[in-house]
């Protein structure tokens, strides 16, 4: 089993920066992706971007390309977004989420059922 517990959510004015961290316990991750995606009210959950734990590469879907980063601490089993320029439109619960063997680009295509352990969500508020 795995488990991921998020935070770093709040409130923020457009333009501004915040960063979410996932930690994650329980199986072993070397082989693993870590994906952030986000579900805005009304609508489809939705890839945002992931990262391999084994060598750091990242996937990120157009519209937070250049804005967001997705990093990771291997020691600490810890995945990070940072988000800047952030817009109103990024406002959504964010969730970090892991597949046994999915690849960092494969989770861009993947819906929520693909999805193996989900985060508990946390909240990004962007005012304008």
């Amino acid at each position: 089993q795995v488990q991921l517990v998020e935070s770093g959510g709040g409130l923020v004015q457009a333009g501004g920066s915040l960063r979410l961290s996932c930690a994650a316990s329980g199986r072993t991750f070397s082989n693993y992706a870590m994906g952030w995606f986000r579900q805005a009210p009304k609508k489809e959950r939705e890839f945002v971007g992931a990262v391999m734990w084994s060598s750091g590469r990242t996937y990120y879907a157009d519209s937070v390309k250049g804005r967001f980063t997705i990093s990771r601490d291997n020691a600490k089993n810890t995945v990070y977004l940072q988000m800047n320029s952030l817009k109103p439109e990024d406002t959504a619960v964010y969730y970090c989420a892991t597949r046994p063997w999915a690849t960092a680009q494969a989770m861009a295509f993947m819906t929520k059922s693909d999805i193996d352990y989900w985060g508990q969500g946390t909240q990004v508020t962007v005012s304008s």
